[in-house]
């Protein structure tokens, strides 16, 4: 449990690697903890979002502006701001929901001094509504999903990498 409050707390600030790939063996193992797991996985999202937020507005000029340029996304400040201005909700709901790096959002919307508040209350629902929905799957429908898995891993490995790709890629693109 501590592990995976680890990589969901990581993965909203700076770690690539989604919880999803933790959280769905533990659900699998123990599906009476499923919505246990999800719970604290939200939190510890939630958490690493503030804390994604905090580099962003607090640390740009030193480790934001590196992760941002790592991204590729350092020369593009002027289109996020426009965007931001309109879109932040629903970029903090997309990205909270989907493949996109969620990191990229709590970095971006620090930066960019989207409303503290309404990024924490749409983290919230954002993250939630992600780890409760897989969590509700695997605890109603955990063992045909887990002979799914285990027949299919190798193809759904390479699926989770293109969909992780392309999460960047999309988020590239929007910009």
């Amino acid at each position: 449990m501590p592990s995976l409050a680890t990589v969901s707390f990581a993965e909203s600030s700076f770690f690539p690697i989604p919880p999803d790939v933790m959280l769905i063996p533990m659900c699998l193992a123990r599906p009476e903890k499923a919505f246990y797991y999800a719970f604290f996985c939200t939190l510890a999202s939630v958490a690493g979002g503030i804390a994604g937020y905090a580099i962003g507005y607090l640390l740009y000029e030193t480790v934001g502006q590196w992760i941002i340029g790592l991204y590729g996304y350092a020369g593009k400040m002027d289109q996020l701001r426009a965007f931001y201005d309109k879109w932040g909700w629903a970029s903090v709901l997309i990205g909270g929901l989907t493949p996109v790096p969620f990191k990229l959002i709590t970095i971006l919307s620090g930066l960019l001094e989207y409303n503290l508040l309404l990024f924490i209350v749409f983290s919230v629902i954002a993250r939630g509504a992600r780890f409760f929905a897989l969590a509700g799957v695997l605890y109603f429908w955990g063992e045909p999903i887990k002979a799914f898995i285990d027949r299919y891993f190798a193809a759904l490995t390479v699926l989770f990498t293109i969909m992780l790709i392309g999460g960047f890629v999309l988020f590239a693109k929007m910009f």
